[in-house]
């Protein structure tokens, strides 16, 4: 299949590598407004460079690693004309944006993937099986991602990952949210917390930042006699739960599973490549990649209250 990437900035340019590399996708070019950085990330993986994606005959995959902004200029002809396509987390800038690529999936057919990348973190699929019920899950995304993503708030940049993967993982409808945020070093919020609440019960606490001196990715579940705790920077997970003795009291067993997998990255890339030879939906189709715009979004209206 005759794939493009739009958009080789920091994260595109790892689409290009991994695209390169896949059996039976063939990489026909790159786009980017820069084009010296096109014409080089090109020449690392023995494509062209394209100014536009309509540029590029026969295209039949594309993935778009552009600024938020321009997400659903670039992605709706592609997929109008039948492109298949995955956008980068977030799908679309607003709400109306995302469902309107939606229903042109829908009409053309082409299949819609969103790359929240996560969701394909060797360690969220090793812990996975054992977050069945959590009561309350409390995450920090700390980072020092300073000098990119500055057009969208931290919410949208990085806390998305997290309220993607918990979406994906607590059964139930959203009950309440609360969310305060603080604009340090930018004009868009740096650093945020929300809370959000289920109707079965459970409560997620989610702090995110950008301006943090040390990078931490860690994701808590508490569960009735079970305690799951992922790592998704380390790749690590560790697992505690209360065990029945015959005639005495539980003990705790557990400690750190074991985590086989790939590179989140390639993993997405592959999902996505198989869902459309096999003419499937993706792990994480448009629809959830709305659900995760439609949860950001209402944090980043109440930090503006």
């Amino acid at each position: 299949m005759k794939a493009a990437v739009i958009g080789v900035g920091h994260l595109g340019q790892h689409h290009a590598r991994l695209l390169a590399s896949l059996p039976g996708v063939s990489l026909a070019g790159v786009v980017d407004i820069n084009k010296d950085r096109a014409a080089r990330i090109a020449g690392d993986y023995g494509t062209t460079a394209f100014g536009d994606p309509g540029e590029i005959s026969g295209l039949e995959i594309a993935v778009i690693a552009t600024p938020t902004e321009s997400h659903s200029a670039i992605a709706r002809p592609l997929i109008e004309a039948g492109v298949h396509t995955l956008i980068e987390k977030p799908i679309a800038q607003t709400l109306a944006e995302a469902d309107a690529l939606i229903a042109a999936a829908k009409q053309s057919g082409a299949v819609l993937a969103v790359g929240h990348s996560e969701r394909f973190n060797p360690a969220v699929t090793a812990a996975r099986p054992y977050v069945n019920d959590p009561r309350f899950i409390e995450v920090h995304r700390l980072g020092t991602q300073l000098g990119r993503s500055l057009d969208i708030d931290v919410v949208l940049d990085l806390m998305i990952h997290d309220l993607d993967l918990i979406l994906s993982l607590v059964p139930s409808e959203i009950e309440s949210v609360e969310a305060v945020g603080v604009p340090v070093l930018t004009p868009k919020v740096d650093i945020a917390n929300a809370r959000v609440r289920f109707k079965n019960g459970c409560i997620a606490n989610l702090t995110a930042s950008r301006i943090s001196r040390d990078q931490i990715r860690k994701i808590r579940f508490f569960q009735r006699e079970r305690y799951v705790s992922i790592d998704t920077a380390a790749r690590e997970v560790e697992m505690y739960q209360l065990m029945p003795q015959p005639g005495g009291l539980p003990k705790i067993d557990g400690g750190k599973l074991t985590v086989p997998g790939d590179e989140p990255l390639k993993s997405e890339l592959e999902d996505f490549v198989a869902a459309v030879r096999e003419k499937r939906a993706p792990a994480v189709p448009g629809e959830q990649g709305r659900a995760a715009l439609a949860l950001a979004l209402r944090i980043v209206e109440l930090m503006r209250q």
